[in-house]
């Protein structure tokens, strides 16, 4: 294999590209569709990379358009995704050699993004265990659910609930229910397990390696993980509070349920448009301000090295505590008596400046091919890009051109714009001099 196809920064988006296409093949064979026939090449590419990409945005009807056998790929497709191809690789090389090479480290790390090689093999451990426990456990709630609950035969049961448990533990989104969890918008024994499912998955998986170990110790916690936790309960909140403003007395919405089913509903709204792509509530009858309140939640995502998407919780409240720090005047931007590195500074704003640049630029694509009002085409744009999966419905009808663009907004939000811009840049150069020292006008 060339050199520079196995640097981490070029192999992980290569492994994604090759599930996909492997996805895709899949996907195309007869078997995989209900109907007669295969399925078109660009409704499986755009499944495929759906999937991978633990998405959740749809361009046919999952339990009507795909046979249990796709069902079935479109499952591990996901499971991959959130997986990570690279992180499953490692494990596989882990548990037959009992040890690590340092360029599987390098690989792991890039995927995972744990705080150090040293760490990479306990993080490794920790997704398997985690995941399996988690769907697991996940799948017994669901499954019992629909047996006693909504009279499912127990096979029924079984695979409903490990569907569900598997999407939602990597936040992908993908349901074997039409109109995703509608039906169940007043079952909290339903909602409940897939929510606490999708925060988990949602987390990062450095920070649930870090609380494993430190759980009694708060003090002892690092920055990434106390940003990660405290960034993630006040957007939980915020999302919770401003769903319920907005939509409380909207009768296509809220105002059909009773308080408690408000509350419940307005929870699950805020946990799954960050990056979970479940919807209990019917997107496209949301107010514009609720819509606006979600984009946000959508571009903000989840915790770093997870199964979310978006520019990721510590992201965006570490250019926070940058900004107060300009605002009051400090020469260091600090976080829980932490100075943060300038490293750490710019690279959250490459974050921030290139998705804002896929964000613009991809509804601006897709205004040119379509005649679909701003407010939706932005909705899902950002959802593509975050790797949410949510719509207001035109994902359906989108023409193939703008198809196009959804599918390479997926890739980009799920494979980082930062890998990206490293695979593209391999060879890092050292710079023997600097140039003097000039300050612009900002502002």
């Amino acid at each position: 294999m060339p050199q520079s196809i196995q640097h981490p920064a070029r192999l992980v988006p290569t492994a994604f590209l090759v599930a996909i296409l492997v996805g895709t093949t899949l996907l195309m064979l007869p078997i995989s569709r209900a109907g007669p026939g295969g399925a078109p090449l660009l409704a499986a590419l755009f499944t495929a990379t759906s999937a991978v990409c633990v998405t959740g945005l749809i361009v046919q009807d999952t339990p009507t358009y795909w046979s249990g056998f796709g069902q079935g790929v479109i499952l591990v497709l996901f499971q991959v995704g959130g997986f990570g191809i690279m992180t499953g690789a490692t494990l596989l090389g882990l548990l037959v050699t009992r040890r690590l090479k340092l360029s599987s480290r390098l690989i792991a790390q890039a995927e995972t993004k744990s705080l150090s090689l040293g760490d990479v093999a306990g993080v490794l451990r920790l997704i398997f265990l985690v995941t399996i426990a988690v769907e697991l456990v996940t799948t017994a709630a669901l499954a019992w659910r629909l047996r006693y609950g909504h009279d499912y035969v127990w096979s029924d049961a079984l695979w409903q609930g490990f569907f569900h448990a598997v999407s939602a533990f990597n936040n992908a989104g993908f349901s074997t229910y039409s109109d995703s969890l509608i039906g169940f918008a007043l079952d909290p024994l339903i909602l409940a397990p897939i929510m606490a499912a999708v925060v988990i998955g949602g987390l990062g998986f450095p920070v649930l390696f870090e609380l494993r170990q430190t759980v009694r110790h708060p003090a002892r916690w690092s920055v990434h993980t106390k940003i990660t936790l405290l960034g993630t309960a006040l957007l939980l909140v915020a999302g919770l509070a401003a769903t319920a403003a907005y939509e409380w007395n909207n009768p296509k919405t809220l105002g059909a349920f009773e308080w408690p089913g408000k509350l419940l509903n307005a929870a699950s709204h805020s946990v799954m448009a960050r990056t979970a792509g479940f919807n209990s509530i019917d997107i496209g009858e949301m107010r514009i301000e609720t819509l606006a309140v979600t984009y946000a939640l959508m571009f903000i995502g989840g915790g770093s090295a997870g199964t979310a998407g978006g520019i990721k919780v510590t992201t965006f409240f570490l250019l926070g505590f940058v900004v107060w720090a300009e605002i009051r005047g400090q020469r260091d931007s600090t976080a829980f008596r932490r100075r943060i590195g300038t490293h750490a500074q710019r690279q959250a704003l490459a974050i921030v400046l290139l998705s804002v640049g896929a964000v613009a630029g991809g509804v601006l694509m897709l205004l040119s091919v379509t005649s679909l009002p701003l407010e939706d085409v932005m909705f899902e744009v950002i959802s593509a890009f975050g790797t949410v999966g949510l719509s207001t419905g035109i994902t359906g009808g989108l023409p193939p051109a703008a198809q196009l663009v959804i599918i390479a907004l997926m890739f980009i939000g799920r494979v980082g714009t930062i890998t990206i811009a490293s695979a593209l840049a391999l060879q890092e150069r050292n710079v023997l001099f600097r140039y003097p020292e000039e300050r612009p006008i900002v502002g």
